[in-house]
């Protein structure tokens, strides 16, 4: 992978704080938090990077609608580095439709790979592009909530959030 220049930004959202990070192909991130120092650690890996709102502008719009209720499609570009086996699983999750879930089994499956379960945890818990690969839509087989790399408190309140605007639309 070439060292391009990373833009990033971050802001205000209505689950705290958000950095968006980028490069002129797409988003290569998107992190929840509290606090910039803490969100901007993502960055560590991207030793050509800028802060630049101008560039980043239009898709931290779009991620602020979505998280404030008012936008329910992300259909942004991305520039995800990851394997194979993950970008099949992204793609997957990002099949899922707002407000619904998949267990992490049926993810496995639906991708033609059954057995591969703890695979596509593992995909989930890397995905570096949160919202944009909705895998807050990814549950355990027994309802529970499994992992967010953004906190469990994070995962439920998008859920909660698309739930209840189905049933505003519906």
């Amino acid at each position: 992978m070439k060292n391009q220049t990373v833009y990033y930004t971050t802001a205000d959202c209505a689950l705290g704080r958000i950095l968006v990070a980028g490069t002129t192909e797409g988003i290569r991130a998107v992190s929840l938090g509290e606090t910039d120092a803490v969100l901007e650690t993502v960055l560590d890996a991207y030793p050509n990077r800028q802060r630049n709102l101008a560039h980043l502008g239009p898709w931290l719009v779009a991620l602020q609608d979505y998280l404030a209720g008012t936008r329910t499609e992300l259909a942004l570009p991305l520039d995800s580095p990851g394997t194979a086996f993950q970008h099949r699983v992204w793609q997957q999750l990002q099949a899922i439709p707002y407000g619904n879930t998949l267990t992490y089994q049926q993810v496995a499956r639906a991708i033609d790979q059954p057995q591969a379960v703890r695979a596509v945890a593992g995909a989930c818990a890397t995905n570096a592009v949160s919202l944009v690969i909705p895998c807050h839509r990814v549950v355990r087989s027994d309802g529970g909530l499994g992992g967010y790399r953004w906190g469990l408190t994070r995962k439920q309140a998008l859920l909660n959030q698309e739930s209840a605007s189905l049933r505003k639309t519906g």
